[in-house]
């Protein structure tokens, strides 16, 4: 009787199904690549094409029509896809919102954002937050142009957007902060041109630009919007240092957040200009994946980026 009884222990692999390899293969839907879910599985990329293989050959059919610039789900891996890709969305915030019942913070918390901004504001908090808990990573990349979290898998991409855009349903939009923005100039280029106490007197300076800014706004203390067309601009740069740099050296006229030239104002390198007027702010938007929960270390990350920005203005 003995040697007729079949003992199935926890190492058995008969039947058994293996619920990572379904997941990975969703990641890898998620996120539109390979590449993108092992960055998000924090695997290398070899791990998930091997769990991709082994689903495959376990369901004994091809999910995904693999190319070398795309990937494409065939039937079977959409109809895959369709059944189980909610249900693992569900458990992993099942799993989030646990975590998130003892204020556990760890993991990777990605982000990108503009380059000053990542400079002055991410990474200040990045560096509180990971003192604070210590499992807790932080990847921030640097991106000028506007990122959809989804497609890349950040947890928050930071990004300048009009107040007329209006983000995909598939994320949830929050204004960050206004950053203040003003126009400077260097003394000795005054000298020389003049100063303007009107806004359209900027058309006959040469001008120092960011790419975003194909019109300077401004409002006077009636209510009254004037808008300079940024046309032909001496130097265009999405970089603020380097504008920065230019006004210093006389170049142009820089319209530049006003935190940035306080000093060069204070020791007199930079005169504020049109002090009647009021620049149309810099405002800056996080874009988050819409989720039914959030994620402890992206809220509490969120909350820190609000205390750090009161604390600037």
């Amino acid at each position: 009787m003995g040697r007729g009884r079949t003992h199935c222990s926890a190492s058995c692999t008969i039947g058994a199904v293996n619920w990572d390899d379904y997941d990975v293969f969703c990641h890898v839907i998620e996120h539109r690549g390979f590449s993108a879910a092992a960055r998000a599985l924090e695997r290398p990329k070899s791990s998930v094409s091997a769990a991709i293989v082994r689903l495959e050959s376990a369901l004994g059919a091809r999910l995904i029509e693999r190319t070398t610039r795309q990937l494409r789900l065939t039937e079977p891996g959409e109809a895959l896809y369709r059944d189980v890709g909610r249900l693992f969305g569900e458990l992993r915030e099942a799993r989030t919102a646990a975590l998130a019942q003892g204020e556990v913070v760890a993991g990777t918390l990605r982000l990108a954002g503009p380059h000053e901004f990542s400079t002055y504001q991410l990474g200040p908090v990045a560096c509180t937050m990971m003192s604070r808990h210590p499992q807790l990573k932080v990847q921030i990349d640097v991106a000028d142009d506007t990122i959809n979290p989804v497609e890349s898998g950040h947890d928050i991409a930071f990004t300048r957007l009009d107040d007329a855009v209006i983000p995909l349903s598939s994320l949830i939009q929050r204004r960050v902060v206004s950053l203040e923005l003003a126009v400077f100039a260097a003394p000795g280029l005054l000298q020389e041109r003049g100063e303007p106490i009107d806004p359209e007197e900027l058309i006959g300076l040469p001008l120092i630009c960011s790419p975003h800014d194909l019109e300077w706004t401004f409002a006077a203390a009636d209510g009254t919007v004037v808008s300079i067309p940024a046309l032909a601009p001496r130097l265009s740069t999405s970089n603020t240092h380097v504008r920065l740099q230019a006004a210093l050296a006389g170049l142009g006229v820089a319209r530049i957040p006003a935190f940035f030239c306080a000093a060069a104002v204070r020791d007199l390198q930079l005169r504020r200009l049109l002090s009647n007027y009021i620049c149309s702010p810099l405002k800056i938007y996080a874009l988050l994946p819409a989720k039914r929960l959030m994620p402890a270390k992206v809220r509490l990350f969120l909350d820190a980026l609000d205390q750090h920005v009161t604390r600037l203005a």
